[in-house]
């Protein structure tokens, strides 16, 4: 069978381990995290490997924590996703203390891969039903030797989650609103804020400072996506336009994000995705009041046997 990897975007897990920093709360019985999870339920719907995007000042505290369990039962790589990672002729504008955004982080992670692949955020739990359909996508679809043509467009995948699956009852949330066609393809997604449940019930987001209703059946992406290894050089390029059309008043904050790349290959026609819907529900603690809401529902799941009460060996 054809070999993959999952790609966990760590690089923003923030200056210094220890309290505070939400993607490294304990929610497991032992002291697990919700990155432990999401790499379980890789591992079990078949991925191959794992490459983390890392700042590289926190290589060896992320090795101590999260990284030398996971080496024991998976194949492990690290990257590092740097502000000064340019391409040639670019520099740091003067005073830029922000990353790149996604985009760049997942272009870093080119030096360890040359396989399908699947890409997450580090402190979504995801569910087990995206980690086996994404998978089955990237094992079971071939790229064409002119993939990334309008004749013969790129091959990719997404997540779909439900929107009322992915709320936090704790306060609004970002995601990205997918128009998707009646062939169960992406047509549109369109970054959102402030999404929320009203207290009449309804779900409701924030669009040009009003509250506009919006659909909690509608999908949603939460930055799962399956790729090919030719998304590479679609993000090199990108990039390297980004940074040439970046205005001065705009070098300090702009981000150079993953989906913005995806959303301009299927303009250009150049991509298909294939919306993988998934019923199960997210976790993830957006809020510090989230936390024992997500310590609860994985109580439940080790509960109901889908997970042992250690995942691995500490």
């Amino acid at each position: 069978m054809k070999k993959t990897a999952l790609v966990v975007m760590a690089a923003g897990i923030g200056s210094r381990f220890g309290g505070g920093i939400k993607q490294l709360e304990p929610v497991g019985p032992n002291g697990e995290i919700i990155m432990d999870y999401a790499i379980y339920d890789a591992i079990e719907a078949g991925f191959d490997k794992v490459v983390f995007i890392i700042r590289r000042d926190l290589e060896k505290d992320f090795r101590e924590i999260i990284g030398n369990r996971i080496e024991k039962i998976i194949p492990v790589s690290y990257v590092y996703q740097e502000m000064d990672d340019l391409p040639d002729g670019y520099s740091v504008p003067e005073g830029r203390k922000k990353p790149w955004g996604t985009g760049q982080a997942v272009l870093a992670a080119e030096k360890a891969l040359d396989v399908p692949f699947a890409v997450i955020n580090a402190d979504d739990y995801y569910g087990k039903e995206a980690f086996v359909k994404v998978h089955e996508f990237l094992v079971s679809t071939e790229q064409k030797a002119d993939a990334g043509t309008t004749e013969s467009p790129y091959a990719f995948c997404m997540a779909g989650f439900i929107l009322g699956n992915t709320l936090s009852e704790n306060g609004g949330v970002t995601r990205g609103i997918c128009q998707v066609g009646e062939d169960g393809f992406l047509q549109d997604v369109e970054e959102t804020g402030g999404i929320r449940r009203s207290a009449d019930g309804t779900v409701v987001c924030e669009r040009d400072g009003q509250l506009t209703p919006v659909s909690e059946n509608c999908h949603v992406s939460m930055n799962m996506w399956g790729f090919p290894p030719e998304i590479f050089r679609e993000l090199a390029k990108g990039f390297s336009r980004f940074l040439a059309e970046m205005k001065p008043e705009e070098s300090q904050k702009k981000e150079y994000l993953l989906p913005g790349v995806v959303q301009e290959l299927l303009q250009e026609k150049r991509a298909s995705v294939a919306v993988l819907e998934t019923r199960d529900k997210w976790f993830g603690v957006t809020y510090k009041e989230d936390k024992q809401s997500v310590v609860d529902s994985f109580k439940k799941l080790i509960a109901e046997g889908l997970y042992p009460a250690s995942l691995f060996e500490r």
